[in-house]
């Protein structure tokens, strides 16, 4: 088997590089792609303006074209409902995982010889979901005429039965307990108070604002703006860049505010950035102020769920360990569904809608200061993250 190298730098022989794969569509063509890593480009090409989207799906894509050209030595547009049978397999069990699988503790660049396309076995759902993001690349290439026919459309679909979305987030009480975790923080070294600083904001960005992670790695503090609204009354806001490169406004509460100022007084900084201040939303607690990565602060949130789950489970009672296996499974997505959960127990869907991003807001609304200031009002008014004062 060749060395593993990552999608960009791959060169398959003329064999198994799909220009003359058995399943090539004989149609016209909308794309203009002669082999099979060119085509996979034309369609990640349609992601650009979503760098988590694009992210995610040349990862998956990746990994199903070096598995054909290294390990099943045939080319992408000549796969079978049976090569993918065997690809199912693979990605539960990434074998031989010397060549496959990248070593514990180890994240080199994707440019590196030591860089690997997994992390370690998927799990179920990590399956499911990767064959789902090949099944919508096969069918894109099928429609773009490259393909006759989407090897993926036999499989057996199964009824999924899981629990309600819902279920992907915190109760009020639950959040209480994350809450208490991150308050409970040691601040006895300069480095501990750095990181329960840091802590703070994170989750108040995440709970108060309802950012997505994305949103919390490329903003910056100087999204943070006061103007005044219809009534005369200023109004902060944080100005974000979400998905789609849309960019929307959610209301600056006066607690959340708050606690940007006093994470900027952690870190040295005046209370409020300059509004030309390139300094991250978050960062990192040593060496200079760049953003940080998002699986940096994935761990964070993660090491915060574990400690507040292993801490309930001191209680030895069987609602306290209930509360724990929840809790544990939470991620930083988890954080978004419940702000937006908790939020909408006490305010109109609108406010919910727009302060997550869930639509797109008209060029209009940019004037329509009085509806802003009702969804800032009804906000600050119903949502608070319950910091304990300092």
């Amino acid at each position: 088997m060749s060395e593993i190298v990552s999608l960009e730098a791959l060169k398959p022989s003329s064999a198994l590089d799909g220009s003359q794969g058995l399943n090539r569509g004989s149609g016209p063509m909308q794309i203009d792609a002669r082999d099979d890593r060119s085509a996979i480009l034309a369609w990640l090409a349609r992601f650009a303006d979503s760098p988590a989207t694009l992210s995610s799906y040349r990862k998956e894509s990746e990994r199903l074209l070096l598995w054909c050209v290294m390990q099943r030595e045939t080319a992408l547009s000549s796969l079978r409902h049976e090569d993918m049978l065997a690809y199912q397999h693979f990605l539960a069990d990434p074998y031989p995982a010397h060549i496959w699988v990248m070593a514990p503790g180890q994240k080199p660049a994707r440019s590196s010889p030591l860089w690997r396309p997994f992390a370690g076995p998927l799990s179920p759902q990590s399956v499911r979901q990767a064959l789902s993001i090949i099944n919508s690349l096969f069918s894109w290439l099928v429609a773009a005429g490259y393909l006759a026919g989407n090897p993926l459309a036999l499989a057996r679909r199964k009824t999924k039965q899981r629990s309600p979305r819902v279920t992907r987030f915190l109760s009020m009480d639950q959040w209480a307990q994350v809450r208490i975790t991150i308050e409970s923080l040691p601040q006895e070294t300069e480095r501990q108070r750095a990181h329960a600083a840091r802590v703070r904001w994170l989750f108040s960005l995440l709970y108060i604002g309802g950012l997505r992670v994305s949103e919390v790695c490329d903003g910056r503090m100087a999204g943070f703006f006061c103007r005044p609204g219809a009534d005369g009354k200023d109004r902060w806001w944080m100005e974000v860049t979400g998905k789609g490169e849309k960019t929307r406004l959610i209301p600056a509460t006066t607690e959340l505010v708050k606690e940007l100022m006093d994470y900027r007084r952690s870190r040295g900084l005046s209370p409020l950035a300059a509004h030309d201040e390139t300094t991250p939303l978050l960062l990192p607690l040593i060496g200079p102020p760049k953003a940080m990565a998002r699986t940096a602060v994935h761990e964070i949130v993660k090491s915060v769920m574990e400690a507040t789950a292993a801490r309930l489970r001191l209680s030895g009672t069987p609602e306290a360990a209930a509360a724990a296996a929840h809790i544990e499974q939470a991620s930083t997505h988890w954080m978004r569904h419940t702000a937006g959960s908790h939020l909408s127990n006490q305010v109109d869907l609108k406010v919910v809608r727009d302060n997550l991003g869930h639509a797109n807001i008209s060029t209009t609304n940019t004037y329509v200061h009085a509806e802003d200031d009702s969804r800032h009002d009804a906000t600050a008014g119903a949502h608070k993250a319950g910091w304990t004062p300092r």
